[in-house]
């Protein structure tokens, strides 16, 4: 996988950080990337500012700051990582998420790795408010990686939705194949094409207005898979499939509903999916679909936008 080429790694002091230091930097070698590390430090409250007469803020903020990178540093010397890449320390100062987007804006980076806030599982979400916002408005791909995950991944999930009618929606598609392709070969895992499909209007349809026989409907169901099967088919010709070992899940149903589903049955360490689906209106994100499978999973995800997509995030 060569496509990214300038990472941003925000490490912010919780949970188990190690793989996804591990990850970035064996990421930013094979692609001859460049790597910068940061946390972002909350501002000081006001309260304090107003109480403090020892110590200035800026000096505060300076010593936390030194302490911080000095962590990071210690984290890095802690992990066996053979021939170490050369990454960029540093910390910032304000909204995480505001903070990291501007960083990715300012630097033009074009992917952000960072560990959830939540640890997962049946009792917590893996998923805080600053990952989703990451998710939703930052404007480079995001990846979540899970603290308690394996070294390498053994089953991959890639959620598209093909559309032979809607440019954005098909180039995003091809977007998320080649990432799940490229790490699929990479690590030599399974790869799970999941395309959840519908028939609009379905509900109305078996109402009395339209006075549909069970036998038309079931002609029209079987019309809409064919076609939904054909684009995917389409899609999928498009990449070195033969190569790597995959498994296909047309489904019929709510992909909020199905793509988690398939995640828990099929063990999946790594989703690909995008988040947003339109471009040209600022963090606008796909109803509730992606947030509802965001909220639902207990894996690592890899978030991906739309070429043109507007933050609404400004420098």
């Amino acid at each position: 996988m060569t496509r990214f080429k300038n990472i941003l790694l925000v490490l912010h002091g919780k949970n188990n950080e190690k793989e996804a230091v591990k990850r970035a930097f064996a990421l930013a070698k094979n692609n001859k990337a460049k790597l910068t590390i940061v946390d972002v430090l909350e501002e000081l409250p006001q309260r304090m500012k107003n109480y403090l007469e020892i110590i200035s803020v800026q000096e505060l903020e300076k010593i936390v700051a030194k302490e911080r990178v000095t962590a990071i540093q210690t984290l890095i010397k802690s992990i066996e990582i053979r021939k170490r890449h050369k990454s960029i320390v540093k910390t910032l100062v304000g909204k995480p998420h505001i903070e990291i987007i501007k960083e990715v804006l300012r630097n033009k980076h074009d992917l952000v790795m960072k560990t959830p806030e939540g640890k997962g599982g049946t009792k917590e979400a893996l998923f805080g408010s600053i990952d989703i916002n990451l998710m939703r408005k930052c404007p480079c791909a995001v990846w979540m990686i899970k603290p308690t995950e394996s070294a390498k991944y053994s089953q991959i999930l890639a959620a598209v939705d093909p559309d032979p009618n809607d440019e954005v929606r098909s180039k995003l598609d091809n977007y998320i194949m080649e990432l799940g392709v490229s790490i699929s070969k990479l690590e030599k895992s399974e790869l799970h094409i999941v395309h959840a499909w519908s028939l609009y209007g379905e509900k109305a349809l078996r109402g009395p207005r339209f006075k549909k026989t069970k036998e038309q409907l079931n002609k029209l169901l079987l019309d809409a898979k064919k076609f939904h099967k054909k684009w995917l088919d389409e899609l999928l010709n498009k990449f070195p499939m033969s190569e790597i070992k995959h498994k296909l899940h047309l489904l019929k149903g709510d992909p909020a509903v199905l793509i988690p589903e398939v995640a828990k049955r099929e063990k999946i360490d790594l989703i690909v999916m995008g988040t947003v689906c339109r471009t040209g209106l600022p963090g606008f994100i796909i109803g509730n679909t992606a947030e509802s499978i965001l909220f639902k999973v207990d894996c690592s995800v890899l978030s991906i936008k739309p070429y043109g997509f507007i933050t609404p995030i400004k420098l």
